[in-house]
């Protein structure tokens, strides 16, 4: 029998030919209609190409219930163009399109490889767009999808001239180069394994090093046989495969990786070091009580209970633990980046996820990133992730913050920076310090990391402290010298280099609002330009649905019923915890009857709404959302205008039926709420 390194592997050629159509995902519907009847569109750069292509619009998240090759029939059918969504499913594949092109930001959004996988499967063999997010390279180069920022192949593919491979390779590092060559990551694998493709060693001397440099340099591998890991240094643009302390996916991806692992490894592989892998069942819970009766008669909520199921016996078959559904009660234990927060990672720890938000964890000083299907599989079996050493951005947030705004709203001021809004910090790791991040919270934090998805960064980080040891002490039950012990030496050396440094001053916020479309929307809520009337508020999902998050949703209503006012009759306002822990913090704290009191919807852990698969998502076009979740990109959501706000304005709002800030106007009342949190 062959074992699955010992089959033959060919590398591919120098040259590549394509034979077929270029789709051009234009800003115009009309252009894109065009090209699906059958006209071929000659490139020229007046033609406006849509940006911000996030993979939701690539593979709407109710299609990625499907983890096999039918996938194919719907990618771009979530694309938005105009107003309109001008691909209809199969048009694509019958297209004869092997080339896909857009603008600014190709990919971003979601981790979900499933997007990849069904371009490949529609036909496309080359996207091309002025800039790529990185996950979403990663997961094309990982399945063999070759990618290119430069246009001038456009010509060269229409015309079928053969075009060498090192113009897909140009510029990637040593590893990256050999996995495009060799057709993908598990290609690369078993060329490594017989010793066609070869890993070079770090050489980097010791110099000053951020925090995320020196985990890094901490988890590379230096000798898989001898399993010997770690080196004196790394730099931007080192390559290697770090080792993962931590590697966790969820029900969306864990079935179709399992797939991979059976199919390429063999039905009877093993996961390496189960204990160190955890999966979760929290994005799906609420689905039947939200899809319409003509997803559900096209088998789709079939298809979501197959993925429940196969994850089940996929991780009774791996000796895994799962987190899955509560038993008394619909929901789930925790959303995956909560409870890894809440219970798993420590300071200075790797941690892989299949989910973008992986970024989260790194509140406490770890290195948490998203990775795709295809890193997962391979992670389980060498507990080895590929990097390329990212350049780090420092995001420096001075100042004292103002009553009413909080990370929330910070982050969302980063958001609509220049320098985000080009895409410069794509890929690249954000750290945040500052006198404003050193007296957050670690809840407060994880609002800065964890949206830095969003930022478009590999990953955020921020340097424990004494922040961080009271958390562990008080959260974990650690004790404080254990937890000090861990934080020692985690901080970025005063001479590191960075890419960027960015100042923000907290002092000169106001509350924002993210106008529908786009986390980069942001704009200060006294400045939008009339009244905006909310028909649903959510304070929910990984980002809003934290500790600190309920206490801020509790100040709003419990001063609200002091005042003899609940929830705006108009207004549905849906409260979900991030984790069965904040559930109970909130039963201790009596937020429960306050919630209640005043007219909010509890649920129980879930990603639900925040990607249209629970309550709190829209139904039609005309209803508007005021949400603390991470994005609002066109259909994340509901087919409904979504604005992001923190949970301090998301609560204000649901009470007033309309976007408005939060403004305290009894001290007294906020006093005496913040004395019965102290008792």
């Amino acid at each position: 029998m062959v074992r699955w390194f010992e089959r033959p592997i060919r590398r591919r050629p120098d040259r590549w030919t394509f034979q077929g159509r270029v789709l051009f995902l234009t800003e115009d519907p009309t252009l894109i209609r065009r090209q699906l009847e059958g006209v071929d569109l000659v490139w020229n750069p007046s033609i406006k190409l849509r940006d911000d292509i996030s993979t939701d619009e690539i593979t709407p998240a109710n299609i990625c219930y499907y983890y096999d090759e039918r996938i194919a029939d719907f990618v771009y059918t979530g694309l938005r163009a105009g107003g309109e969504f001008p691909i209809r499913p199969g048009e694509v594949r019958r297209g004869g399109f092997v080339a896909s092109v857009s603008g600014k930001r190709r990919g971003k959004g979601s981790s979900r490889e499933h997007s990849p996988f069904a371009e490949m499967n529609a036909g496309i063999q080359v996207v091309l767009a002025e800039n790529i997010e990185r996950i979403y390279n990663q997961n094309c180069q990982n399945l063999g999808l070759l990618t290119s920022t430069n246009f001038d192949l456009i010509e060269d593919i229409r015309q079928g001239r053969p075009i060498p491979l090192a113009a897909f390779t140009e510029g990637t590092d040593p590893i990256t180069r050999q996995v495009i060559e060799y057709g993908g990551l598990f290609g690369f694998n078993v060329a490594r394994f017989q010793g066609l493709a070869h890993v070079p060693p770090v050489q980097t001397p010791r110099r000053p090093m951020t925090l995320a440099e020196k985990i890094i340099a901490r988890h590379m591998r230096v000798d898989a046989v001898r399993d010997v890991v770690g080196v004196p240094a790394v730099r931007p643009g080192d390559a290697g495969f770090i080792v993962a302390d931590w590697r966790f996916s969820h029900e969306y991806v864990t079935p179709m990786a399992a797939i991979y692992l059976e199919r390429l490894v063999g039905p009877d592989a093993r996961v390496t070091d189960p204990d160190s892998i955890l999966c979760f069942r929290d994005h799906l819970t609420y689905l039947d009580l939200v899809m319409p009766e003509a997803k559900r008669k096209m088998g789709l909520l079939d298809l979501a209970y197959e993925l429940k199921v196969r994850q089940e016996e996929f991780c009774q078959k791996q000796g895994i633990r799962l987190h899955g559904e509560l038993s008394d009660r619909r929901g789930s234990e925790a959303i995956c980046h909560s409870i890894m927060l809440e219970t798993y990672a420590l300071p200075g720890q790797v941690v892989v996820g299949t989910d973008s938000h992986t970024t989260h964890i790194g509140a406490i000083g770890c290195f948490a990133f998203g990775i795709g299907t295809t890193d997962i599989f391979n992670a389980w079996i060498t507990r080895d992730v590929r990097i390329r050493v990212p350049e780090t951005v420092l995001v420096r947030i001075e100042g004292s913050q103002p009553r009413g705004v909080t990370a929330k709203d910070i982050v969302l001021a980063i958001l609509r920076h220049p320098f985000v809004k080009s895409g410069q910090a794509i890929g690249k790791v954000i750290e945040f310090d500052g006198e404003t991040v050193r007296a957050m919270s670690v809840d407060e934090r994880a609002t800065l990391t964890n949206m830095t998805a969003e930022i478009g960064g590999f990953t955020g980080i921020v340097a424990p402290d004494e922040k961080t040891v009271e958390f562990l002490v008080e959260r974990r039950g650690m004790a404080r010298s254990a937890a000090e012990r861990l934080c020692e030496g985690l901080f970025s050396d005063p001479d590191a280099e960075y890419a960027e440094v960015l100042t923000f001053r907290a002092d000169e916020l106001r509350p924002l609002v993210a106008l529908p479309g786009d986390p980069g929307n942001g704009i200060f809520i006294d400045e939008l330009p009339g009244e905006v009337w909310v028909d649903i508020a959510y304070g929910g999902s990984c980002t809003g649905g934290k500790v600190e998050d309920m206490d801020m949703y509790a100040l709003v209503l419990y001063e609200a019923l002091e005042q003899g006012r609940r929830v705006h009759p108009r207004v549905q306002f849906y409260i979900q915890f991030g984790s069965q822990e904040v559930r109970r913090y909130c039963e201790r704290r009596g937020y429960l009857k306050i919630f209640q009191d005043a007219g909010a919807i509890l649920l129980e852990p879930s990603c639900g709404a925040c990607i249209n698969a629970g309550p709190g998502a829209s139904t039609s076009p005309d209803q508007v959302t005021i949400s603390a979740q991470n994005r609002n990109f066109p259909g994340r959501s509901g087919p409904g205008q979504v604005y992001l706000a923190s949970p301090l304005t998301v609560a204000a709002s649901a009470v007033a039926g309309r976007v408005t800030e939060y403004r305290p106007l009894h001290v007294e009342c906020v006093e005496r709420f913040l004395h019965s949190r102290s008792e």
